[in-house]
Order: C-alpha cells, then structure tokens, then sequence
C-alpha cells in the first residue's frame, strides 16, 4: 500500500497545508510520496524532500501546472494513479477544486475533510457545519481523500527523499489562466497565522475594520478575519471569510469581535485552541465557545485594548 500526497504551494515555497496534511497521509502506515506540481518548483520539491516520513518526492515541472488548473492537474495524477492506493490533498481551495475529478475519473467516492484515520479505509469527518462527527467506512479499492489540516500537527524536517521528475501528460487544453487578483498584505495569511482576529457585522463598516481591529492585529502580528455577514455587507474581501463556507482556521488565539456565533462561524474557527469573545449581547451564542468573554461596546473596547497592548511593549 501506499499514498500519494498532492503538495499545497506557490511554486516557491511549500504551503504549511502540506506538512498537516502529510501527518494525515503518515496515519495509513504505508510508504509516502509527495507529488509537486508545478513551474519552475524545483525548490519547492527539495524542500518537500526534507520532510519526516517521506519515501519520494515526485516533480512534475510545466508550463500548464503553474496554475494548478484542476484539468491540467486531474491529467497528472491520474498519469501516476495506478501505482497508489491513497491519493491525497489539503482540503484548500486547490485541493477541492481538483480531487473531485479525480475521484469522478476513478469512478470513486470521494472523502471530503477527514480529521481523522482510523484504518485504512475508515475514517472520521465532520458534518452539519462541525456540529457532528461521522466515522465513515469505504469499500472502493482505491480511496480518494482530502484532509482537514487544523486537525493535524505538521510534520517536521529530518527526512532526505529522492526526488524523481516525471512526465508532464499533454495540456488538455479546455482552460486557460486568464488572471488572479489577489490581496497582498503585511500580516500572516490566514490559516496558518497563530492569531486571528475577526469581526462581524457589529463592526458596521469596512472602515472600523481598518480604524479599531488593523491596529490591534498589527501589535500581535495577527491576521484579520470576518464573518460572512461582514463579507456579505461589503465590509471585508471574500478571501478573508473564516466559516463553513469560507476558510476554517485553528490558531493559538482566536478573537471574535461583534460576532453573533452563528453555526456556520463556528464551524471555521471552534478548534481554536483559545477563543476571545468581545460582543455587547451577553446572550451572543459566541460566548458558549469562548474560553474567555467580554461583554462590552466594541467600539470602546479595542481601542482600550490597543493601549494596554502598547503599554505591554507590543
């Protein structure tokens, strides 16, 4: 038996979502190989090769993969399918976007967001926004998943695989790149910061974002969420959507300003190891997660914050 691991990256430096995903891949107990896709990714398949457990390291270098179009994707793994009995992905934006095609092209179901492996072909997942876990059991031959990475710890350096460079099948040719317009900022991205903090719709505007929570996320070198309410009422970008439809993060600290605590929120941030609630309704279902709770005006609130944090030296 053994698995192959899609590698999360930008084509230079390896995303925190592949070494998660690796202790996932580590559980099945079989050999580990580490495809990387890409241009130019040389050193991100070098650096892949440093990682504890790994047999080898896969590098599949073109033109069409730069991007990870999941149809130029779909094409490669399936080109190395038949020497693997578990493929595998960070359940990211890329690795729902191209596992699905890869079961469909197998004829098998996909297993979607485990948090844990039991054996070999069971697994744990959770359903109705986290609410509940599943244990669910499969009977295909070959299992097709993509894994919940703030379940797992990342796995660290002290391997020395091989890497092996592969075959590029012909570009399908049924997309194309036309751009990506992406947000660049000086804080941590999100789900892999070690402190979030996210408001909500109690924040009113896209400019207290930057007035009252900017300030305090850069004294703790933070990234900033939001609630799909301020996403939806203009406040914040999509991309910075922490929820069930948006991304699930589990830092050291989570702090939740002027958010209610719908389930759907829940569902992406409730494995926080510590939770912070600031909300002026002492009722917010926020409060029944929070490992510690401030019922106060936000508004006064963070900018109090701000001032003991650069008393504190921050």
């Amino acid at each position: 038996m053994a698995t192959l691991l899609i590698a999360e990256h930008d084509n230079e430096a390896l995303a925190p979502a592949t070494a998660k995903a690796l202790s996932a891949a580590d559980a099945f107990e079989s050999d580990v190989d580490i495809l990387v896709a890409g241009k130019g990714a040389k050193g991100v398949a070098e650096e892949a090769a440093k990682l504890e457990g790994v047999r080898k390291v896969l590098l599949a270098d073109g033109d069409q993969l730069e991007h990870h179009l999941a149809e130029e994707m779909e094409a490669l793994i399936l080109s190395v399918a038949d020497n693997y009995d578990v493929l595998l992905a960070p359940a990211t934006t890329m690795g729902k976007n191209i596992m699905p095609r890869v079961a469909a092209q197998l004829d098998i179901m996909q297993i979607s967001d485990i948090i844990e492996v039991k054996s070999k072909d069971t697994f744990v997942r959770p359903i109705y926004a986290g609410n509940a876990l599943a244990t669910v059991q499969t009977t295909d031959d070959k299992i097709v998943a993509t894994v919940r990475t703030t379940a797992f710890a990342a796995k660290g350096e002290g391997g020395s695989a091989e890497i092996e460079e592969i075959s590029v099948p012909e570009s399908a040719g049924l997309t194309e790149f036309v751009s990506a317009d992406l947000a660049e900022s000086d804080r941590p991205e999100l789900t892999s910061a070690r402190i979030v903090i996210s408001g909500g719709r109690g924040m009113e505007s896209g400019d207290n974002f930057e007035k009252l929570i900017a300030p305090v996320a850069d004294k703790l070198g933070a990234a900033v969420g939001a609630s799909r309410a301020a996403v939806d009422s203009g406040f914040m970008p999509n991309d910075h959507q922490v929820g069930q439809t948006g991304k699930v993060v589990a830092p050291e600290l989570y702090i939740a300003v002027g958010i209610s605590g719908a389930i759907q929120h829940l569902a992406g941030m409730k494995d926080s190891k510590v939770i912070v609630a600031i909300n002026k309704d002492g009722e917010a279902p926020i409060f029944q997660v929070a490992d510690y709770g401030l019922v106060a005006d936000l508004f006064s609130a963070l900018p109090e914050l701000e001032s003991e944090l650069e008393k504190a030296g921050y």
